[in-house]
C-alpha cells in the first residue's frame, strides 16, 4: 500500500525530516524458532515486467524518477496554467494533463474489464533459492527484490538472513490468486530449507494474501506462526473513496502519517490545520475517474473494496457482462471466503499453529472516509472488530456483543468492541500505529517479532506487557500515559499519580499540564521538570475519582519539547474500572475531549475557529493556564 499511497497522494505536501532509526534497546525473549522467515510483504511490492525474461524484459512497476522530471519540465506551461484554473475551483484541464501522462505511463499494467491482464506481465523470481535473503544481498546489494528490508534485517539478527525469504506475486490480481501463490511458494521454501514448516510475516495487502491463504490452504498445516500486521484483511477504505471518486482529503492526518513515518519529533500538523485544501480533493475526484479504464479493473483493488461498499460501488464501475469474470472471483472473496475467516483461522489454531494480528486504530483514513482506522485500512476490516464511526465511541455502559468467556473486548477509549473480531483472543490494537509503522513502534515492533520468532505469547493475555489494547509509543507522540497501579488504559480506585514517559528518541520534554476530562481531578505538575527520553515523571493528583466502571474519562498532557514544537499535547482515553457499571445508553458519543475552553464558546464561534485551524492552538494555552490556577489553589 506505500507505494499506492505515494502515487495517489503525490501531489500532497510532504514536510519531513531525516528518519530516525528505531531503537533496539529491546530485544525478542524466548526460545528463537528455527523454521525459516517467509516476508509476505505490502502492495506494489513485486517488480513487474513485460517480455520475455526479466533479465530483458521492461519494468512496468515502479516509477523512474528522472523521467517524470522530464516529463514535468515538458509539461510545465500546462502545468502552470492548470495550477492556475485549479486555484478558482477548475480541476478538469490539470487532471487532463496528469491523465496525459499517467495512462500511457502505466498502460502495460492495465487490465481488460473481466479482470485478465491486457498485456502478459510477469513477476519477478518465483523459486525459494532466487529469494533467499543470502542470494539476494550478495547479487544485488541495493536491495532490488527484498521485502520490507528494515524488520527483514532486524529479524536477520535472530535467524540469520539464510533463513528468511521474500514472497512476490502480480498484485493486480485478486487475493485467492496471490494466495495461490504463496502455496507454491512455501513448498518450494520448505524444499529449499529442509524444514517441514515455515513462519509468515505479512503487511497490509500480504496479510489479505496470508489471510486467505490460511483460509484456503491452512489444512496443510505448513504453518507454524503467522503474523499479520496492519492487514487488509476486509479491504481497504483508500480504495473506495480513490475508485469511486469520493475523496475528502484529510490534509492533517496525511502531514500525521508522515510525522509517524519519518519518527519526527516536531509537530508540523498546525500547518494543516489552519489551512484549507479541499483544491485537492477536487483534484483528485476529477482525476481519478479518468484512471478507472487503465487501472480500475484490477481484481485486488476490488478485493479492496470493503463490504459495505462493495455493491454500490460495482453498480457504479463494473458492466455485469463485460465483467461478469471480474466480479465472480470478487463475489466469491467477499461472500464466501471473507465470512469464514474466523472459523478457518479457529481451525488452524486447533491444529498448532499460531495466528495473531498486529492492527493500528484512532486515525481517520486520508481520503475521507469517516471510520476508524490505521490511516489506510479500516480498524473494521483488519480485524474484524466493531467500531464507533471516527470521532465517535460507544455510550457509557457499552456491553460488548459476544461474552468472550467473560473477558473485556472494549477499548480503554470505548472505540472498539474486539469480542466480534476474526480473532478475539490473538488481536492487538495500537492506537496512534499509522499504516506500515510497525517497525517505527517500539511496542508493535518487538510484539511482531516474539509473535513471529518464539512461542512465548500465545494469546493477549500471556504477557502483561503486551496488553491488547495499547496507546503507540512511536516517537512522534512524545509522551505517553499510565496510571500506577492499573493496567494499561485502565482507571481504578487505586491510582494515586499519572505516570508519563517520554517516548522521543532524542529530545527532551517539559510537562506543563495534564487536564482530565470525565472526572474532577486536579494534577500537581512539578515546575521545571525536564525528561529524557524514556525518563518517566509521576504526577501526584487530588479529587475522587468516580465511584463507577465502564466509562470513559479522557487525559491530556501538555509539553514543550527542545525542537521546533513550541507547545504540543496527546489525549489518552481511559476507562473507570471503580464500581457499578454505567448504564448502557446505547448509541454512539462524541468522543472529543473536551476542556475548559470549551466552556466559553457560544454559538457558531466554535466552527468558525475550527474552520479558521485556531480551535485547537486557543484551547490548548488556555487549558495549560486553567490547570496551572487550579492545581495550585488545590495543593
Amino acid at each position: 500500500m506505500k507505494k499506492f499511497l505515494s502515487i495517489i497522494l503525490s501531489l500532497a505536501m510532504i514536510i519531513s525530516s531525516c528518519a530516525i532509526i528505531a531503537s533496539a534497546s529491546d530485544e525478542v525473549k524466548g526460545d528463537i524458532s528455527d523454521y525459516p522467515v517467509i516476508i509476505v510483504p505490502g502492495y506494489s511490492s513485486t517488480n513487474l515486467y513485460y517480455g520475455e525474461s526479466l533479465e530483458t524484459g521492461e519494468p512496468v512497476w515502479g516509477l523512474n524518477w528522472d523521467h517524470v522530471l522530464e516529463r514535468v519540465f515538458a509539461r510545465i506551461a500546462d502545468l502552470g496554467m492548470g495550477l492556475g484554473a485549479l486555484t478558482v475551483g477548475n480541476a478538469e484541464y490539470i487532471a487532463n494533463v496528469l491523465a496525459e501522462e499517467m495512462i500511457p505511463l502505466f498502460e502495460k499494467l492495465r487490465c481488460n474489464p473481466d479482470g485478465t491482464s491486457a498485456y502478459e506481465i510477469h513477476q519477478d523470481y518465483t523459486e525459494a533459492a532466487d529469494k533467499n535473503n543470502v542470494h539476494l544481498i550478495e547479487n544485488f546489494p541495493d536491495g532490488k527484490y527484498r521485502q520490507e528490508i528494515e524488520i527483514s534485517d532486524e529479524i536477520a539478527e535472530y535467524i540469520g538472513h539464510e533463513n528468511i525469504y521474500n514472497f512476490s506475486t502480480d498484485f493486480r490480481m485478486g487475493a485467492e490468486y496471490c494466495a495461490g501463490l504463496l502455496d507454491d511458494f512455501i513448498q518450494s521454501v520448505k524444499k529449499h530449507s529442509g524444514k517441514d514448516k515455515v513462519n509468515l510475516f505479512a503487511v497490509s495487502h500480504g496479510g489479505m494474501v496470508t489471510a486467505t491463504y490460511l483460509n484456503l490452504y491452512g489444512y496443510k498445516n505448513d504453518v507454524d506462526n503467522a503474523v499479520m500486521t496492519v492487514p487488509a484483511i476486509g479491504g481497504a477504505g483508500i480504495a473506495y473513496d480513490a475508485l469511486t471518486a469520493n475523496v475528502e482529503f484529510d490534509e492533517e492526518c496525511l502531514v500525521r502519517f508522515v510525522e509517524n513515518g519519518t519518527m519526527s519529533e516536531e509537530d508540523y500538523n498546525w500547518i494543516a490545520k489552519a489551512n484549507q485544501f479541499g483544491f485537492i480533493d477536487n483534484l483528485l475526484n476529477t482525476l481519478f475517474p479518468k484512471l478507472v479504464p487503465t487501472l480500475g479493473y484490477w481484481g485486488s483493488l476490488w478485493d479492496f473494496m470493503p463490504v459495505d461498499k462493495y455493491e454500490s460501488a460495482k453498480k457504479q464501475l463494473l458492466d455485469p457482462e463485460e465483467s461478469a469474470r471480474l466480479i465472480a472471483i470478487s463475489d466469491r472473496y467477499h461472500y464466501e471466503i471473507l465470512p469464514s475467516m474466523d472459523e478457518k483461522f479457529a481451525e488452524c489454531i486447533e491444529n498448532g499453529m499460531n495466528i495473531s494480528i498486529v492492527a493500528g486504530c484512532g486515525e481517520r483514513i486520508v481520503t475521507g472516509m469517516n471510520e476508524n482506522s490505521d490511516g489506510i485500512i479500516t480498524t473494521n476490516a483488519s480485524t474484524g472488530a466493531t467500531c464507533a464511526p471516527y470521532g465517535t465511541r460507544f455510550s457509557d455502559g457499552y456491553v460488548q456483543k459476544n461474552p468472550c468467556g467473560g473477558n473485556n473486548k472494549i477499548s480503554p477509549n470505548m472505540e472498539i468492541d474486539a469480542s466480534t473480531a476474526y480473532l478475539p483472543d490473538n488481536t492487538w490494537f495500537v492506537d496512534g500505529l499509522f499504516h506500515g509503522m510497525t517497525y517505527k513502534d517500539n511496542y508493535s515492533r518487538i510484539l511482531m517479532m516474539t509473535l513471529l520468532l518464539t512461542d512465548s505469547i500465545t494469546d493477549v493475555y500471556s504477557d502483561k506487557n503486551y496488553p491488547q489494547f495499547k496507546y503507540s509509543t512511536n516517537a512522534s507522540h512524545a509522551v505517553h500515559a499510565a496510571f500506577n497501579g492499573c493496567d494499561e488504559g485502565i482507571l481504578t480506585g487505586e491510582a494515586e499519580k499519572l505516570v508519563v514517559t517520554n517516548v522521543c528518541n532524542t529530545g527532551k520534554v517539559n510537562i506543563l499540564a495534564v487536564y482530565c476530562d470525565g472526572a474532577n481531578l486536579k494534577f500537581d505538575v512539578p515546575a521545571f521538570n525536564s525528561l529524557n527520553p524514556g525518563d518517566t515523571l509521576e504526577i501526584p493528583f487530588a479529587g475522587d475519582i468516580p465511584e463507577k466502571s465502564a466509562a470513559v474519562v479522557n487525559v491530556t498532557v501538555y509539553y514543550t519539547i527542545d525542537n521546533i514544537t513550541p507547545v504540543g499535547y496527546r489525549t489518552q482515553g481511559f476507562t473507570l474500572d471503580n464500581g457499578a457499571a454505567a448504564e448502557n445508553q446505547e448509541g454512539y458519543v462524541n468522543a472529543e475531549a473536551k476542556t475548559p475552553f470549551d466552556n466559553l464558546l457560544f454559538g457558531e464561534l466554535d466552527t468558525i475557529l475550527r474552520k479558521l485551524g485556531l480551535k485547537e492552538l486557543l484551547s490548548m494555552f488556555y487549558t495549560i493556564i486553567y490547570c496551572i490556577s487550579t492545581s495550585l489553589s488545590v495543593f
